[in-house]
């Protein structure tokens, strides 16, 4: 199922929708006929909701204080059947193409495609007249930050779902701007008497003095000059690509300053990264994992401290938060080039919760959404919560001020207290919140810091890709080319930094990309652009 498309599995789910549509609903609750309705309830009732969470957190979500808290507040039971992480998709389709629905999918994991096709077949229902009439929470978030309303909004001028939105940071600056951040080993430079590199080639001398000068001191070559995992989204080694021209995302698209929309792998800057990359692999400077090791793997070598440079987000998650290991900045290529390369993300998550048509009680589930709109709320939803006295908190709340305040992380990886803590679902964050209503919290901080510093100076691109809406048969027909147009690109990448024959296949490869449709992908890709900018 995981490698199927978006389109095969949202067919998939509608064929058999049909199927079993005719049975008996028996996720969704009874309806209650409650109208006016304020919290708390004077007798409660029950809501049925799909969700998904980590392995790390409780099995019940009513496990979590943050829910034991909402049900206090507003007498809303909710009976989850909760997934992990790992399998969720697959269950969830599977659960909605029996045609047996919940009232509604709380973390709902669905993109566009998926959005517009159950709005399509009437699995799920529009929420605008929903937000309208019940959602104050919600409307405030819109009336202060008016853009998230144009985000959310369907082609067809209908909103299908709740969206997550956090900001941290704005335009270049924001957290998301580069993700695979380079961490360097600090303590392995200084043992061997070596400057941060500046360009390719000092970088290069690095990584050969980190395999053979045995810089960990063990007597053993058991050092990782260079890892990463190809492909694999934050842990990749697309930031290096910025030496050699347009650079490289997870997404391969960039927007030059012109507006013209480009896809990256198909520069000739990517070849020659590809090129250099090929060098270091052959004088054994790569990781011979790197193309097939999955996150658990990468992360165990990382904390025994084998790795000379790799790449993620946080090197907390991996290394941890300490000053083995330090960020290193972009570097110069062989022409002079320098540059760093934005990702298209963005704090925002159009599908994160909706409403199906079997929901009896469109008011009472409406009014329980908003609660999750509330700014403290949204707060702990994203991060996690105060008080618990059975683990480690995220927060202390300071009574006086309204306001929650992080706590130090105390040596925990700020991602595993989050999954076993926070809620996700829909919610929002504004800049406006941090001093308000909460703190930044310690690492983000850090990291937007280290993003103005050392990457903002050298982005080139004053724009990137916006959260386009694109309609269900624009979707169609990407998702049908990105199918096999990604599937090539990820392949070559991976077979030519192994085996060194980009320069040779370079012009049959530019062509297979025409073949598999890049043109007509660029095509729809900018028209969204424009249509996008021109709102």
């Amino acid at each position: 199922m995981k490698r199927m498309s978006k389109v095969m599995l949202t067919a998939f789910a509608s064929v058999l929708l049909t199927a079993g549509c005719s049975d008996k609903n028996e996720s969704a609750s009874t309806n209650y006929k409650l109208s006016n309705i304020k919290f708390p309830l004077k007798e409660e009732v029950t809501l049925n909701f799909l969700t998904q969470s980590s392995a790390l957190a409780p099995k019940d979500p009513n496990d979590k204080l943050i829910f034991k808290r909402l049900e206090d507040q507003t007498g809303v039971h909710i009976k989850w059947k909760n997934y992990t992480n790992e399998s969720f998709v697959e269950k969830r389709n599977i659960a909605i193409a029996s045609g047996d629905l919940p009232d509604a999918i709380f973390d709902a994991a669905y993109g566009d495609y998926d959005l517009l096709k159950l709005a399509k077949d009437g699995v799920i229902v529009p929420v605008e007249d929903l937000i309208e009439d019940y959602m104050p929470n919600l409307q405030k978030v819109l009336e202060e930050a008016p853009e998230y309303k144009s985000l959310m909004t369907a082609p067809d001028g209908h909103i299908y779902s709740f969206p997550w939105i956090e900001e941290l940071g704005t335009g270049k600056e924001a957290i998301q701007a580069v993700d695979c951040f380079p961490w360097i080993n600090k303590e392995w430079l200084d043992k061997l008497g070596l400057e941060m590199p500046k360009t390719t080639d000092e970088l290069k001398t690095v990584l050969k003095a980190f395999k053979t000068q045995d810089p960990n001191g063990n007597g053993k070559a058991d050092e990782i000059p260079m890892s990463f995992r190809i492909n694999g989204g934050g842990e990749d080694l697309s930031f290096l690509f910025g030496s050699f021209g347009l650079g490289d995302n997870w997404d391969h698209t960039v927007v030059t300053n012109d507006g013209e929309v480009k896809y990256t792998a198909a520069d000739e800057g990517y070849k020659e990264a590809i090129k250099f990359f090929n060098e270091l692999n052959k004088e054994g400077l790569i990781d011979v994992e790197a193309f097939d090791q999955d996150w658990n793997t990468y992360l165990a070598k990382g904390k025994e401290n084998r790795y000379g440079l790799y790449f993620t987000w946080d090197k907390a998650n991996i290394t941890g938060m300490n000053d083995k290991y330090d960020l290193m900045g972009p570097l110069k290529g062989p022409d002079g080039q320098i540059n760093v390369a934005r990702t298209n993300g963005v704090g925002f998550d159009r599908g994160r919760m909706v409403v199906t048509s079997e929901n009896k009680n469109l008011e009472l589930t409406a009014k329980w959404i908003d609660q999750l709109y509330d700014p403290i709320q949204s707060v702990q939803n994203n991060w996690g919560t105060y008080g618990d006295d059975s683990q480690q908190n995220i927060f202390e709340l300071d009574k006086e001020a309204g306001m929650l305040k992080h706590l130090p992380l105390e040596g925990t990886a700020p991602v595993e207290l989050r999954q076993k803590t926070s809620v996700n679902g829909p919610l929002a964050i504004l800049d406006s919140y941090y001093g308000k209503v909460t703190t930044k919290p310690d690492d983000a901080a850090w990291r937007m810091d280290l993003m103005k510093k050392v990457m903002v100076p050298y982005m080139k691109a004053d724009n990137n890709y916006p959260k386009v809406f694109f309609s269900i048969e624009e979707l169609d027909k990407l998702t049908s080319i990105e199918t096999d147009l990604t599937a090539y690109v990820n392949r070559k990448r991976a077979e030519w930094i192994t085996n060194g024959k980009a320069e040779e296949e370079w012009n049959d490869y530019l062509k297979e990309l025409d073949r598999l449709g890049l043109q007509e992908w660029l095509k729809i890709k900018q028209d969204g652009y424009d249509r996008f900018n021109a709102q």
